[in-house]
């Protein structure tokens, strides 16, 4: 009887609250491996990348962190990769894990003067498309010059903002008081329905700007990581970049932003939803509340987020440092000139970056497996033996498809050494270099927006603290993204093929 006690209790303490049929499949996963590697270490190796993207695919119904790094462990412990690899994966992406802990946490002190500037904004514009727009196109812009990352950070604290201030009136609540905006039950009868349409409109903007960072990302070298890489690799500065990119880029940026606009006309694949007018009667009294009580102190405080936010672009823009350094220097520079000169202040930064960094570190174990596999060698052999003629157009479908099953970081890295040892050996001329360099950036950072484990920007955002808040799962990012990768896909293939 203790025995049955204490066996239950191991299983109830397993994910704690996940479902139970979640723990079994779990379990089915961890026992079927073992016997998977038996037949074919490639088979475990794919059945793990699909079992991994089964736990983002389940991210509300229990952090993927647990299970995923459960899978990780047992790789390793299979002989799929091993500690080495990991810490040489980590090694070369060290870049977006500092940006990760010490970018986010540096955008948590800037978030009441992004609050301020944003609920100005919100008031200013009724107009649904013409916000949307806003929000695709600037975060197009930021992503070009800063990074996809910061700037979903940036919406992300913007979003957790308002949703925090309605939350609060809807329960009954003053705009100053505790709350825990997580639990709906206090919620009042008569704002439920309100407060769906609002998660839909919140839903909407964020997925907006999460495209919106991919449009903009692909552009130059700063955009997203493999960006970097690929340019060292043909050595191209930030302008040769940009103008080699171009031709397919601008194509797609500005069919990009007419999608977001026909979305919003149309209200199709969830888009459309407007801002409730008592939510926005809730917002402009939560604005004129914070104007009224707002001392110089709190001016002052504005005053510091702001310059300190210029600094970040000028940093970023002008390349002083890794963004991370720089995230760190936005910490430093806010909390010493607001006077948040306490631990336990300072912590409540990194509650929302550590989980997700953890959660990267246990992805690069993953792409370990990959690597070490060879899992993405024959794609990468067959597309070589192809005509010259045919190889960018494949290229480009390939990195994508890869890249939304996988990471766009890793096939671009895996791609793109690849292509330059082969160019190095004499397989081609610099010309088709260049051109198979423009297919393996666009088609790693365009088609990658299908799924949330395709960009770290949509990894970051289906794994924060908004996304639960606002009901935005896997599947429903999966299907909100659709018509944004159909389109981008077509675009970017049409550029690349007739470069």
């Amino acid at each position: 009887m203790t025995s049955q006690s204490l066996t239950g209790a191991f299983l109830n303490n397993f994910l704690g609250s996940a479902p139970g049929w979640y723990k079994k499949t779990i379990i089915a996963f961890l026992l079927i491996n073992p016997l998977l590697l038996l037949i074919s270490p490639t088979l475990v190796g794919w059945c793990l990348i699909l079992e991994f993207i089964f736990t983002l695919a389940m991210a509300l119904r229990c952090y993927p962190l647990q299970p995923g790094g459960l899978l990780a462990i047992e790789a390793i412990i299979l002989g799929l990769t091993d500690t080495h690899h990991v810490l040489e994966e980590i090694e070369h992406t060290l870049d977006v894990i500092l940006l990760l802990m010490f970018m986010v946490a540096g955008i948590y002190f800037m978030k009441n003067m992004l609050l301020f500037v944003f609920t100005k904004v919100l008031m200013k514009i009724r107009s649904k498309m013409a916000l949307s727009f806003l929000f695709s196109f600037l975060a197009a812009v930021l992503s070009a010059f800063l990074d996809a990352l910061t700037v979903t950070a940036v919406l992300i604290a913007v979003s957790v903002g308002f949703y925090s201030v309605y939350h609060k009136v809807a329960s009954g609540k003053g705009f100053d008081s505790d709350h825990d905006h997580g639990e709906d039950s206090t919620i009042k009868e008569q704002h439920r329905e309100e407060l769906e349409q609002f998660r839909s409109f919140l839903r909407s903007l964020m997925m907006h700007g999460a495209v919106g960072t991919a449009l903009g990302g692909v552009c130059t070298t700063v955009g997203e990581p493999q960006n970097i890489l690929i340019s060292t690799r043909v050595e191209w500065d930030f302008i040769e970049f940009f103008l080699q990119m171009a031709p397919v880029t601008m194509p797609v940026l500005a069919c990009g932003l007419v999608t977001c606009l026909v979305l919003e006309k149309t209200g199709w694949f969830g888009y459309g939803a407007k801002l409730p007018e008592n939510v926005r009667a809730i917002l402009s009294e939560f604005e004129q509340n914070e104007s009224a009580k707002r001392n110089q102190r709190d001016n002052a405080a504005l005053i510091v987020q702001a310059v300190v936010a210029i600094l970040l672009v000028i940093g970023l823009a002008m390349h002083w440092a890794t963004p991370g350094i720089i995230g760190l220097m936005v910490i430093i520079l806010c909390t010493a000139f607001n006077g948040i000169i306490e631990e336990h202040q300072i912590g409540h930064a990194f509650e929302e970056a550590l989980p997700f960094t953890a959660l990267l570190v246990v992805f690069f174990a993953i792409v370990a497996v990959i690597k070490d596999q060879g899992l993405f060698e024959p794609v990468i052999e067959a597309v070589l033996s192809l005509d010259e003629s045919l190889q960018p157009g494949v290229f480009f479908l390939a990195n994508g498809v890869l890249s939304a099953i996988s990471d766009n970081v890793f096939v671009a890295t895996v791609y793109i050494d690849s292509v330059t040892q082969q160019f190095q050996a004499g397989a081609f001329d610099r010309e088709h270099f260049n051109l198979l360099a423009v297919a393996i950036n666009t088609g790693t950072n365009l088609p990658s927006v299908a799924t949330p484990n395709g960009q770290a920007a949509f990894l970051f955002l289906l794994t924060s603290a908004l996304a639960p808040l606002i009901r935005l799962s896997y599947g429903k990012m999966v299907i909100m993204a659709l018509p944004y990768t159909i389109v981008l896909t077509i675009v970017g293939f049409l550029g690349v093929y007739f470069y």
